[in-house]
């Protein structure tokens, strides 16, 4: 007889999509950083792959803004996630959720996405490097490692501007603590402002230095995030040596602040004033099944601007195929779709599209 020891999950499992979460805790990691934490109402398994991110659908001054963050939390610890942010001058979104979210307050969230994560990239040995703020997805991917007991060679080298800059440094220091196969290297500017005792690594991060804290780093999966700048920099060292580019990741997508507004109105105009001197032959009808408006466009322009010029908002952060909120349902039609990881397999099998950088093949009908 076939005894079953597991009682099936009923909880709800998170997809990638629109969902109303509350903001249940805020961290203060730093002078400038703080984590906040979010959890549904009803339970929730926010599984993810660790790395990937979520876009917050905000309305700040009574303008919507749309804003994409990686999540810092690991999938291993379920009912809830995290995103880590560092207050930027004249940011707009960073500076509205250190000064304004709260405890208790709601808001909504897309995702999760992003080809920048472990999961799909599994190796036996890795070297995780990360300057600033862009410690955040790859901290998600020491904590799985860490919770999950994987059998992964770790080398993390971090770049921060001075000590107390470093980001979960004490939690990171715990868990290289415990696993003898997790080895975790920090490196400083060397300025005269530290203001504090530092033993480790000065300056910035060089061959030499890469040589040294990680001999064998041709021979490792690489995880990359950080400031443009740092990036390059990395990218130009591995190049110089010789290393395979093909085992180098990156979190490639930065959050492109976009007044939607502004967008749809200015896209409705363009579409007025360029409407007597179309050549309507070769145009494509695209139909949006809940306005029940429809428009001609040509097979080189995107779903999301036929809307647009209709003047309906579909919600988009990146605009290039990344953060994948401008998703759709395609109920019929063709398109073509340049998409930069920001749908998943099963969404485009279930007929979904990212409006943003989907181009008509044929009429069309979309659910929006």
């Amino acid at each position: 007889m076939t005894m079953n020891f597991f009682n099936p999950v009923t909880t709800q499992t998170w997809t990638n999509g629109r969902h109303l979460v509350r903001c249940v805790k805020v961290i203060h990691e730093t002078a400038d950083v703080r984590t906040f934490c979010f959890m549904a109402e009803q339970p929730v398994l926010f599984f993810f792959k660790p790395g990937q991110f979520v876009t917050l659908e905000l309305e700040i001054g009574g303008e919507p803004i749309m804003r994409s963050y990686t999540i810092s939390s690991s999938p291993s610890i379920p009912y809830s996630f995290s995103i880590t942010v560092k207050r930027m001058p004249g940011g707009r979104v960073s500076n509205w959720l250190h000064d304004s979210l709260n405890v208790g307050d709601e808001l909504v969230v897309h995702g999760p996405v992003g080809n920048f994560n472990i999961m799909d990239f599994p190796a036996d040995k890795v070297l995780f490097l990360t300057g600033g703020v862009g410690i955040t997805p790859v901290m998600s991917m020491t904590r799985w490692l860490f919770d999950t007991n994987a059998n992964v060679d770790v080398d993390f080298i971090h770049s921060a501007r001075a000590p107390r800059d470093v980001i979960y440094h004490r939690e990171l220091v715990h868990m290289f603590s415990r696993l003898p196969e997790f080895k975790l290297h920090v490196v400083c500017e060397n300025k005269d402002d530290i203001g504090e005792a530092w033993a480790g690594y000065r300056g910035y991060l060089t061959q030499p230095m890469l040589e040294l804290i990680s001999p064998d780093y041709l021979e490792r999966e690489i995880f990359c995030c950080g400031p443009t700048p740092y990036m390059n920099a990395v990218k130009a060292i591995l190049r110089e040596t010789g290393f395979d580019m093909a085992h180098y990741h990156e979190e490639s997508f930065a959050a492109t602040p976009i007044d939607v507004q502004e967008d749809v109105q200015e896209l409705a105009e363009q579409a007025e004033v360029a409407a007597e001197e179309i050549d309507y032959a070769g145009m494509l009808s695209i139909e949006f099944l809940g306005s029940g408006k429809s428009v001609r466009i040509q097979p080189s322009e995107t779903i999301h601007a036929a809307a647009a010029k209709l003047g309906l908002h579909i919600p988009k952060a990146c605009g290039m195929g990344i953060c994948g909120t401008c998703r759709v349902e395609l109920k019929s039609g063709e398109v073509e779709m340049d998409h930069n990881g920001g749908i998943t397999d099963e969404d485009v099998e279930a007929g979904y599209i990212l409006s943003c950088c989907s181009k008509p093949k044929c009429d069309v009908v979309v659910d929006f």
